[in-house]
């Protein structure tokens, strides 16, 4: 299982991967997010950079699709012990791929400096 970071999401939905990116995805078939990044997709389409909502049937269907990590004691207690800072979004998702031991698909420059994490790409 992976965890997507909330941009590998969006880019999923609107047909934007990098081909390295398709490819892992399409060969680990189950996907999983961490709760916060429902939250970062319904302030994006809140804020107009993000046309789908919650009520879009491919936003549901996809959503429907995904394990998703609730926000936790342990992920708090570990994200306050990650090896880098970026905004507190990013730094729960992170610690939930440490907390669930999952892979996390992401672009984020910042947390791929990260020597805690496993980034499969």
């Amino acid at each position: 299982m992976l965890l997507l970071d909330t941009h590998i999401i969006l880019f999923a939905l609107t047909g934007q991967l990098a081909p390295r990116e398709q490819k892992l995805l399409t060969g680990d078939p189950e996907w999983s997010i961490a709760a916060i990044s429902l939250w970062e997709i319904s302030k994006l389409h809140q804020k107009k950079r993000l046309a789908m909502d919650f009520n879009h049937p491919e936003m549901i269907a996809f959503l429907n699709s995904l394990k998703i990590w609730p926000l936790t004691l342990e992920i708090c207690q570990r994200m306050v012990k990650l090896d880098f800072e970026s905004d507190p979004a990013d730094e729960l998702i992170a610690a939930t791929s440490l907390v669930h031991s999952l892979p996390l698909v992401t672009r984020d420059e910042k947390i791929r400096r990260s020597r805690l994490l496993v980034f499969p790409i």
